[in-house]
């Protein structure tokens, strides 16, 4: 008798949703500065649709929360790419074309399954990129030329295996955010020490937004904020101001709305 086949399943799992040209002309939405976004989030997609390569004059692509493997070498034809969002999906690895998209200055692929050796060294070719969110990975080594992306504003490395971080990192003249939590560190301070100048310089440490914060976190940071505000008040003007390293606590899971990460 003949095993019968189950519905959906096959050599290749779950094929999800399949994106039409007209589907994703439908999903370009006009943003306030009036660019032109292609939207197909949270849409049960599995594998990157090849059918939008025929709309690579958008300036902004969201393929976030959805299970997508692999990205194509063919993202490098995306030319007007400025805005880039993956995150939330099952990606193993970058292409090395990556690089060639010059004019992107957001990239997300936080959430995903990337490792030391899928995060290609031309991604510091992205001299133009001002905000890089590589949390919720695997990564335990970051390119050492991460030092040539002199524009970025605000790097996420969280959840990730990293025991060192670049010095090259520290050096970037405008990075305002850095976010390092959670990663098995060899000396924590040691980490500290080397970018004890940069934080000086940054505006915040931290990519940390109050709505991300669980409830009992959120409790915490209040009361913490309200004995900082009580010390002041007792302190005298010329005493020196207290210092709280770890005042903000995000949430460590990932939450269904992520759209905060996004920090533009």
């Amino acid at each position: 008798m003949a095993k019968r086949k189950m519905p959906g399943k096959g050599k290749g799992g779950p094929k999800g949703k399949k994106i039409t040209l007209k589907i994703a002309k439908n999903s370009i939405k006009v943003t306030f500065d009036g660019k032109r976004r292609l939207d197909l989030s949270k849409m049960g997609i599995t594998t990157f649709p090849k059918v939008i390569l025929r709309l690579n004059d958008i300036d902004e692509l969201d393929l976030s929360r959805n299970m997508i493997k692999k990205i194509p070498d063919t993202i490098e034809k995306f030319t007007n790419l400025r805005w880039l969002d993956l995150h939330s999906n099952q990606i193993e690895k970058l292409p090395e074309t990556i690089g060639n998209l010059q004019g992107l200055l957001h990239l997300n692929v936080c959430n995903n399954k990337l490792t030391s050796k899928t995060v290609p060294v031309e991604i510091t070719a992205l001299k133009n990129l001002r905000l890089l969110n590589l949390g919720l990975n695997t990564i335990d080594l970051l390119p050492t030329k991460m030092g040539a992306m002199q524009e970025l504003q605000e790097i996420g490395l969280f959840d990730n295996q990293l025991t060192a971080i670049p010095n090259s990192i520290a050096k970037l003249p405008k990075l305002k955010k850095l976010n390092v939590k959670r990663n098995p560190f060899k000396d924590k301070e040691e980490v500290e020490q080397e970018f004890q100048d940069s934080i000086k310089r940054m505006e915040v440490l931290y990519l940390v937004n109050e709505n991300d914060l669980c409830e009992p976190c959120k409790t915490k940071t209040l009361n913490e904020r309200q004995k900082q505000n009580n010390l002041k008040a007792l302190a005298p003007s010329s005493q020196k101001k207290a210092n709280f390293d770890n005042f903000l606590t995000p949430n460590s899971t990932a939450r269904d709305n992520q759209d905060e990460w996004r920090t533009e």
